[in-house]
């Protein structure tokens, strides 16, 4: 065997250089013709470099992130002697591309069971190290077929195989589309009508793409209660004005809610968690999203981190401010990460109640309606009385792959008990 310069290849016409992504093989390892020695990228497409013959890998002579020209030395590699003509005139020359390989994709199988459908791509074009990514992790030609590939030409990258495992291979299930299966659902061309064309903003696209995501992701149940919040807002009214003299901040019922549901997370811990995979990841900080608009109309999820642990004052001023840095397009990326389980107060826009969409990849989400007084019967030891109370609808919306309807009923249950129970003696 012999020792051969490893050059980084011109992977297009107008490529004059690459950035180095990744070593696959590390110095000393022994590698096979067609292992993915590097991953590259240019300005155009990541690239898989593969070994152009069997052998072993001495040095690395750029690192990750380095952006190397086309022709530069990357690396030393000791190929087999018979081939090493071959080998060294390939790995010098600029004009070839990495070597690719095609994996032929079985025929559909037959054996899923799932009532989704989605489409396949029947021209799959697999590298060796995508190959390798979906035999580790037990992944079927088919599965593979359903991932969109955002490669060149719509080829599956490294990066698509380890996206898709992190969202837990929603697609692992699903029931390709055949002539054989029963119903397809038609392209029915609908009249859309005629009117002012207003073009999604990159927030509305994200927002569009991420609410399709997680209907697609978790199956979505609901559940309802109706909460007395009477005691809650006869203290609130009696308190803001002292409430805002002593902390300097507004009380409305956001910082309410959140301590109520925080509370009630400490008793049912398992509804602060995500799924990884077969694996059920229960959270230790407990990190409140709440849903907020934005002037555009948008909606966003400014996060408070570590709820459980803050005050109401404490709770009043991060909620005052977030929603103010939202109201002035001022949030930070940190402001809007982390959160554990989101709050949707739909009363706010008037509405007495609402389905919730999941914010992935959270377990459940709640909705608070318009907080409305109505006539009540009341029960007490000397008889029953009809009040004027003001009433709540509260809905949870939660991942049954992960909560199941007695902890989301308790869950939801011990909520509006915190809500109701609220004592009108506490002192601010």
């Amino acid at each position: 065997m012999k020792e051969t310069e490893f050059v980084m290849p011109k992977m297009g016409e107008s490529i004059t250089e690459g950035t180095i992504i990744n070593w696959l093989v590390n110095e000393g390892d022994s590698f096979e013709e067609g292992d993915i020695l590097v991953e590259v990228a240019t300005d155009k497409v990541d690239n898989e470099v593969p070994a152009p013959a069997p052998g072993k890998m001495i040095a690395h002579k750029v690192s990750a992130k380095d952006v190397v020209p086309v022709g530069d030395i990357i690396a030393i590699l000791e190929l087999s002697e018979e081939i090493q003509k071959k080998s060294a005139s390939s790995t010098k020359s600029n004009s070839s591309s990495p070597e690719k390989r095609e994996v032929k994709k079985p025929k559909k199988s037959t054996s899923l069971t799932a009532s989704k459908n989605v489409t396949v791509n029947d021209n799959l074009f697999i590298s060796p190290l995508v190959d390798s990514i979906a035999r580790k992790h037990h992944i079927s030609y088919e599965e593979l077929a359903r991932i969109k590939g955002t490669g060149e030409n719509g080829r599956i990258r490294k990066s698509d195989v380890t996206n898709y495992i992190k969202e837990g291979r929603p697609f692992q299930f699903a029931q390709p589309i055949s002539e054989n299966t029963g119903f397809i659902v038609p392209d029915l061309k609908f009249d859309k009508g005629t009117g002012k064309i207003v073009e999604m903003d990159r927030m509305r696209e994200m927002i569009a793409d991420h609410m399709v995501y997680s209907k697609h992701t978790s199956p979505h149940v609901t559940a309802y209660v109706e909460a007395d919040l009477t005691n809650m807002v006869q203290w609130r009214n009696a308190n803001k004005v002292a409430f805002q003299e002593k902390f300097e901040e507004k009380l409305t019922f956001t910082p309410l809610f959140i301590e109520a549901v925080a509370n009630a997370i400490k008793e049912f811990p398992m509804i602060n968690s995500s799924l990884d995979g077969k694996n059920i990841i229960v959270k230790e900080e407990i990190n409140i999203g709440m849903a907020t608009a934005l002037p555009s109309g948008n909606l966003i999820v400014p996060v408070v981190k570590n709820a459980d642990k803050k005050e109401l004052q404490e709770l009043a001023a991060t909620t005052n401010l977030l929603v103010g840095k939202a109201r002035d397009n001022k949030l930070k990326g940190d402001d809007t990460k982390g959160s554990t389980f989101t709050i949707s107060n739909v009363g706010t826009f008037g509405s007495l109640m609402g389905t919730p969409i999941i914010n992935q990849p959270e377990a459940a989400i709640l909705a608070t309606g318009i907080i409305k007084k109505r006539a009540e019967v009341i029960e007490k030891e000397e008889g029953d009385t009809i009040e004027i109370r003001s009433m709540m609808y509260l809905s949870l919306s939660f991942d049954h792959r992960i909560v199941d309807g007695y902890l989301a009923g308790s869950f939801l249950r011990r909520i509006a008990d915190n809500m109701e129970q609220f004592d009108r003696e506490r002192k601010i």
